[in-house]
């Protein structure tokens, strides 16, 4: 299988850690920004932004375990939310990051909130873009995005959903990535998403396994604790436009962490993908230090 991410992304690595090798790119010097995608999307997600940001910041955009990668887990990995929540942990640990802006989208805020309200020791800020909220279910309701949970029950099922992604068109359905970028993403991009998924077992394995152990007990409790615990900054950067995602349920959370949302206009959940200098933007302005 091609390794198809895009230059912008900077130097590719890998890491050994306890759940297998990790993959992932890094540009830039100074502080570090730790990107964590959601799932059945990789480190292309944050192609546009990392070179706005990498001026300034350290970007590292490893590519999780979530249907999109290219190296499997090894087979016994954890890969339940509290397993992501470690294998982020792990990660900061083997790279000896600290005050590390840990910044996830769409179910990689699920995932990043996890690991700051567990791991807290070496994040210094959250940032929250369009993902899980305590109000959201995980999957999100909207858009028929629980039957990708129910249809990991068995490998059979779990690789009949995907086999209609072959077909171009389908990527614009509201049920796949229609309601999640407001504009078509390219086609190498999407076919970074879609191929390994496909096209290698190992690879739908550790997708099966995240997205079938899914909970919204998960992220409300993770919340909880981010609430009465982090006491650190945590920013929020909502498209304005979210089909999945409500901006009010976004709104109820910032105001419980002392916060508030930024709205990223003329964007749907993918905000790095619609709008990356607006992200660009809200982060040099809040994260220069």
């Amino acid at each position: 299988m091609t390794d198809s991410r895009d230059a912008r992304l900077g130097t590719a690595y890998e890491v050994e850690l306890p759940a297998g090798t990790l993959r992932y790119h890094a540009a830039g010097d100074g502080p570090p920004i730790v990107f964590v995608h959601g799932y059945l999307v990789n480190a292309n997600l944050w192609r546009k932004v990392v070179p706005l940001l990498s001026g300034q910041f350290r970007c590292i955009t490893p590519d999780w375990p979530l249907g999109s990668h290219l190296v499997p887990m090894h087979r016994d990995a954890d890969l339940s939310p509290p397993g992501i929540a470690t294998l982020i942990a792990d990660f900061l640990v083997a790279l000896d990051l600290r005050d590390v802006i840990l910044f996830g989208n769409d179910s990689g805020g699920a995932y990043s909130q996890l690991a700051a309200a567990t791991y807290p020791e070496r994040i210094g800020r959250l940032v929250l873009a369009s993902c899980e909220t305590p109000d959201c279910t995980w999957p999100p309701t909207p858009g028929g995005f629980p039957l990708l949970k129910r249809t990991a029950v068995h490998p059979l099922t779990y690789r009949a959903l995907y086999q209609v992604l072959r077909w171009p068109r389908s990527w614009r359905w509201r049920n796949t990535y229609g309601w999640l970028a407001k504009y078509p993403i390219d086609e190498v991009t999407m076919r970074s998403y879609i191929d390994p998924v496909l096209n290698d077992s190992a690879i739908r394995y550790d997708g099966r396994k995240a997205i079938g152990s899914v909970d919204e007990r998960y992220s409300r409790a993770a919340a909880a604790t981010l609430v009465e615990e982090f006491g650190k900054p945590v920013d929020f950067l909502w498209a304005g436009e979210d089909h999945v995602f409500p901006t009010a349920h976004a709104t109820a959370y910032a105001e419980r962490l002392g916060t508030r949302v930024q709205l990223i206009p003329d964007s749907f959940t993918y905000v790095a993908e619609d709008q990356p200098e607006l992200v660009a933007r809200e982060g040099l302005a809040r994260w220069q230090r």
